[in-house]
């Protein structure tokens, strides 16, 4: 019995080959993110059963249970959600077409070039009385070119006759400390009150998120997020190799450039409502690879759920483990990923 499935659409033009396990795999982790969604919703100081945060989606529950679930935790869970997907696409295509296990957005330095952006963005833009000058919708533009800006940057610092993953993985934690104390420097050239606001925001939190938030990430994460699923059968060529991919006709530079921005697309816009959530990049096209395999196909629509129950989870700990003291998410991510990404730079030296 064959493993894959082909279907036809628009009589016959287009064609898919459908992994039978991926798909059963996709499936499984969409149902465990509808869940912990759903969870995650109705855990918190005011607690409200699953069915009754089901029934609050569907415009039932109490006047008290529509204001919280509508109010204070669907913009937060969204965001986390969205961000999760991102991060984990974003990483997912730096692994692929760098071809290294260890490349992830904030090891890269990519995330702290995004940081620095939205840092001085808040503070080149804000009035004494604390209210931007200018329309948040601007804010994902400015840290996309923060993102864009450094990954280009660590790209050609590491060419040296081809990029080597541990060169490459150097480049950019020296990239990443420098675009540190940029933005520690920014910090604390503005107002003080915002310098603490964006002391929290860079160890990554979704703490605030609002609905205005939502509507301005939504739009930009499902165009580059969809541009990277359809992108994935570039990113399979581009792992065989320049040589090969070139044989086989691919353009190679363009379509690597087109990827590069895609993925600092999907990075910017995660930092700009988010900050630094660290290691999902990393850990969750790991994770899918052991799902799924290698196939970008499946890949990248694995890692992105898996991504997304990564923040709400690291979300959901943060706000009620020592409640009403909330934790940034980005110190659960960070604790998981960084002994995780210690494992795999041993595992890859000694490749």
């Amino acid at each position: 019995m064959s493993k894959y499935k082909n279907i036809r659409i628009l009589k016959g033009k287009a064609s898919f080959l459908i992994d039978k396990r991926a798909a059963s795999v996709f499936f499984v982790m969409l149902a465990v993110t509808g869940i912990v969604f759903v969870l995650s919703t109705g855990i918190g100081e005011m607690k409200i059963s699953p069915l009754n945060v089901v029934k609050v989606f569907f415009g039932g529950g109490t006047e008290m249970e529509q204001l919280v679930v509508q109010s204070f935790r669907l913009p937060r869970i969204l965001i986390a959600l969205i961000v999760g997907m991102s991060l984990a696409v974003a990483g997912g295509i730096l692994q692929g077409i760098i071809r290294n296990p260890l490349a992830s957005p904030d090891i890269l330095g990519i995330t702290g070039g995004a940081s620095v952006a939205v840092v001085s963005f808040l503070t080149f833009f804000s009035d004494d009385s604390n209210a931007l000058t200018v329309s948040i919708e601007w804010m994902p533009l400015a840290a996309f070119i923060g993102a864009g800006v450094v990954a280009i940057a660590v790209y050609f610092l590491s060419w040296k006759n081809g990029v080597t993953p541990i060169r490459l993985v150097l480049i950019g934690i020296g990239i990443s400390a420098l675009m540190q104390a940029l933005t520690t420097i920014m910090m604390i050239s503005g107002p003080i009150y915002r310098a603490s606001e964006a002391n929290m925001w860079i160890t990554g939190t979704v703490y605030g998120s609002n609905w205005t938030n939502v509507m301005t990430l939504a739009p930009w994460a499902v165009i580059f997020l969809l541009l990277a699923f359809v992108m994935a059968r570039n990113i399979n060529i581009q792992e065989l190799g320049d040589e090969i991919a070139t044989g086989v006709g691919s353009s190679v530079g363009k379509q690597r450039f087109i990827l590069l921005m895609i993925s600092t697309a999907l990075i910017g816009s995660s930092v700009a409502f988010a900050g630094g959530i660290g290691f999902v990049g990393l850990m969750a096209p790991h994770m899918a690879r052991r799902l799924v395999g290698s196939a970008f196909g499946a890949l990248l629509p694995v890692s992105a759920l898996i991504g997304a129950i990564l923040v709400m989870l690291a979300d959901l700990i943060g706000r009620t483990v020592l409640a009403p003291i909330e934790i940034p998410a980005g110190v659960f991510t960070a604790g998981i990923g960084a002994p995780y990404f210690v494992y795999l730079l041993f595992k890859t030296r000694n490749a």
